[in-house]
């Protein structure tokens, strides 16, 4: 199954009813996925897992987009408004199993999600707050992030290993709990 597949509003293949194709499935809202391309990639990586892109699944999408750090459950939830909690678990199984959204643990007992780098075309780093759990987006320099790659380069030649992406976690104190140990 190739991309022909997963858009047919790109390649157009009727299926006997006019304005109709083989897999509408695929896309819920296609006029809106053509400008925008974070949800045509979404679209892409659910129809390869033959699932579809439904508005539930596109409200949670933007709700990550929008609170621009790994969330909660409960802080996407009231992002995204009414939807239950177990929907909001399948449907971010789903999008993990896809590839769309990433778990992120923080130091409490709350997972966290955030869109996945291929799809935000964001790479990061986090921080995370021991006394509370925060955990924010730390974008690095270019320098730094060079200085990375070659350790992640050697740690690999040291032991056999093949490094394919590396993570870094800064765990400390977020300013709020900073302000308040004082």
């Amino acid at each position: 199954m190739g991309p022909k597949e997963w858009f047919p509003e790109l390649h157009p293949e009727p299926d006997g009813e006019p304005g109709r194709h083989r897999y509408d499935w695929a896309v819920t809202e296609p006029r809106s996925l053509a400008d925008e391309p974070i949800h045509r990639d979404v679209a892409l990586r659910l129809a390869r897992n033959e699932q579809r892109y439904t508005r539930q699944r596109r409200t949670m999408v933007e709700a990550l987009a929008s609170i621009g750090r790994p969330a909660t459950i409960g802080e996407l939830i009231e992002a995204v408004g009414e939807l239950p909690i177990s929907t909001a678990y399948r449907n971010l199984a789903v999008l993990g199993d896809a590839g769309v959204v990433r778990r992120v643990n923080g130091t409490d007992e709350f997972a966290r999600f955030e869109l996945a780098e291929e799809v935000s075309g964001h790479h990061h780093h986090h921080a995370v707050c021991s006394s509370c759990g925060l955990v924010i987006d730390a974008t690095s320099s270019a320098r730094l992030e060079m200085a990375l790659a070659e350790t992640a380069r050697a740690i690999a030649a040291e032991n056999g290993f093949d490094v394919a992406d590396h993570r870094l976690e800064l765990v400390g104190r977020c300013l709020s709990c900073a302000r308040t140990a004082t």
